[in-house]
């Protein structure tokens, strides 16, 4: 006998919860106030939790983030229940309808905080919320600019804090670069854990259309050009804190490209996803010994 097929509802906060990504959104928060108090921290680190403008900016940016993830799983519903069926909420625990409602009244929320904020912060949540939905529906099925967006958003996130602040503060500038090469090189190894749906829906990803061992070869350049670019910002910003935290961290980053080089199944790239989510963690946390 089989068993009935589950029936989508209206609200599932189960289904919300595992859409929105929360421990990505606590990621993204951790990133902005830390940006704020020991990048920036030009004052004592009250007057930034206390910030009600911080806040509003924070919350602006979880929000959107929140509602990317919405979409995208929107749009990804026929690849995911061939790449991760267990994880489907689109169809299964909300109705596709609902999620659309949800996306749309999120976005709005996202766009309004960011506009309390001021007025040029609340055109740039306009422009990443349009740019997430252009993602989830057409960028992600393209070769290397889909992960490039990503990368560039994730960046955005942090330099939205130093463009509230006007800090001009160079290590902003340094853990942006950071945040945008471990983004990117992640979302390239996801396009080859997905590499099988994407493939029969249509999208042409950079293990799709070069092969993986070809991919691999553009995920090495990056890692030269994201750890030369490192360097070079590093060195300019005069400060020795920093240079022995990310030389340090090139020991677990050697790690990543050694088990990247003998990687050929599924299950291999996704622990090395979840292994830039670790290395983008510990990076972020070094902002404290600054």
């Amino acid at each position: 006998m089989t068993s009935a097929k589950q029936v989508p509802s209206n609200f599932s906060l189960t289904g919300l919860i595992r859409m929105a990504r929360v421990s990505n959104l606590l990621i993204v928060a951790l990133a902005q106030y830390m940006t704020a108090i020991f990048l920036i921290g030009s004052a004592d680190y009250w007057d930034y939790l206390l910030d009600v403008k911080l806040f509003l900016l924070c919350l602006a940016t979880i929000v959107l983030t929140a509602s990317g993830y919405i979409i995208n799983d929107y749009y990804d519903i026929k690849i995911d229940y061939i790449n991760k069926p267990d994880k489907v909420v689109v169809g299964k625990l909300l109705k596709r309808r609902v999620v659309m409602v949800i996306h749309t009244i999120l976005n709005i929320i996202g766009v309004l905080l960011g506009l309390l904020v001021s007025y040029q912060i609340g055109l740039i949540c306009l422009g990443a919320s349009f740019l997430l939905w252009l993602y989830s529906n057409q960028l992600k099925r393209l070769p290397f600019v889909g992960n490039l967006a990503v990368g560039l958003l994730t960046s955005l996130a942090i330099l939205l804090v130093d463009l509230y602040y006007e800090s001009g503060e160079r290590l902003v500038l340094t853990y942006a670069i950071f945040a945008l090469f471990i983004t990117l090189i992640r979302e390239i190894i996801k396009d080859i854990e997905d590499m099988r749906g994407d493939m029969r829906h249509g999208c042409l990803t950079l293990p799709i259309k070069y092969g993986i061992r070809k991919t691999k070869n553009i995920i090495y350049w990056l890692s030269f050009g994201f750890v030369l670019t490192l360097i070079i910002v590093t060195i300019s910003t005069s400060n020795v804190y920093l240079m022995s935290y990310f030389g340090l961290l090139g020991v677990p980053f050697v790690w990543f490209l050694y088990k990247l080089s003998r990687s050929d199944k599924k299950r291999d790239f996704t622990h090395l996803s979840r292994y830039c989510k670790w290395l983008m963690l510990v990076g972020i946390i070094s902002m404290v010994f600054l």
